[in-house]
């Protein structure tokens, strides 16, 4: 087929375009030429022009259609309208922020989203949340132009390339010889993530089987979900750094914040079983071996400390205040461990090794 990406440069893009190439695919890459990658090939075509502006768009194609359209890029709502009727098929990737509570969380009872979120789960179609509205309208449209069409919910994206890395976070504090890593609610927060070069090749799945995926949306990620901390310390051990995890309440871990992207410790786990089942999913890179990758990379290529890019981030990387938590924390944690430590309810897991199971049954005297 004839393929055009929109976009094809970022973090995922150009293992779509090496996937749909080794497909057998002719693929030409429409975005603004201000940022090359050497992943993808001497061979594509690249036409440069602003994939925002459909004037534009329409100038530099000058009449050309195409079998299929992958929309990476760009303002979705008028790339949906103006290719309507110049593509056999349309693909285009959105985000999970469509799902009811995933800015709001108290949209949701309890408050929160379930886990895990299925491509069935309620929209926010109802909240005042503008970006989310606007998230949530431009999926309405695409489908209302490309009924067959599909559509790839993301998660949070990690790996080379990526613009806003959270990885950066715990990376940086490990150069500088940081060694007490703040976390929030024990670090047992779960978010869907998905390393570029698999969440490429998921999205490159959409073409070899258009029957199933016509007319969907779907959740793309990971196979599996690591927790923050597990997340943490997966980083750390790439980078061949011990550490101490230092666990405190949300309320009170807000170093722990800009890590979770959140501000509170609220799942926001987006089921995949859909694109497994549907497209013949598989992880192209198991998660641990790429958030390892993806920790060596940013070693290597560090982020400008103090930049655009880092503040984006969030973090002020005030070490001499997480200390002066930590501490006062630990020495909270001195009066009450005593205390939690002489009352013991008499449970035993009846599964942990050396557990007597007469204990749970006999009555107590």
């Amino acid at each position: 087929m004839q393929v055009l990406v929109i976009g094809g440069t970022g973090p995922t893009g150009p293992h779509l375009v090496n996937g749909l190439i080794e497909q057998g695919h002719t693929v030409s890459i429409l975005h603004t030429g201000r940022h090359e990658v050497d992943a993808i090939p001497d061979h594509v075509e690249h036409i440069h022009t602003d994939p925002f502006d459909v004037a534009q768009v329409e100038a530099a194609l000058d009449g050309r259609t195409f079998d299929l359209v992958f929309a990476m890029y760009g303002r979705l709502r008028d790339l949906a309208r103006f290719f309507q009727g110049r593509c056999g098929r349309m693909i285009a990737v959105g985000g999970v922020p469509a799902y009811k509570g995933f800015a709001l969380p108290q949209t949701n009872w309890p408050p929160g989203m379930l886990v895990p979120v299925r491509e069935t789960a309620e929209r926010a179609v109802d909240d005042d949340n503008v970006k989310v509205s606007r998230i949530v309208a431009t999926e309405d449209v695409f489908f209302s132009c490309h009924p067959e069409g599909t559509l790839f919910r993301y998660p949070l994206i990690y790996g080379p390339g990526q613009i806003n890395p959270r990885e950066w976070l715990i990376v940086r504090r490990l150069l500088d010889g940081r060694r007490r890593i703040i976390v929030a609610d024990g670090g047992l927060t779960l978010r869907t993530a998905g390393y570029g070069p698999n969440v490429g090749h998921a999205v490159s799945l959409s073409a070899l089987h258009a029957d199933a995926a016509a007319g969907k949306a779907y959740n793309v990620g990971d196979e599996v979900t690591l927790t923050a901390r597990q997340t943490i310390e997966v980083i750390a051990r790439a980078l061949e750094c011990e550490i101490e995890i230092v666990n405190l309440p949300a309320e009170l871990a807000a170093p722990a914040r800009p890590f979770l992207n959140a501000e509170t410790t609220l799942h926001k786990f987006t089921g995949v079983d859909a694109i497994i089942t549907d497209l013949g999913y598989r992880d192209l890179v198991p998660p641990l071996e790429a958030i390892g990758i993806t920790a060596r990379y940013l070693a290597d290529n560090p982020v400008v400390r103090g930049s655009t890019q880092e503040m984006r981030l969030q973090d002020p990387f005030d070490y001499a205040q997480e200390d002066r938590i930590i501490d006062a924390w630990q020495a909270a944690m001195g009066q009450v461990a005593p205390v939690a430590g002489a009352y013991d309810p008499d449970f035993r897991d009846r599964y942990a090794p050396g557990s007597d199971d007469w204990r749970l049954v006999e009555p107590r005297s």
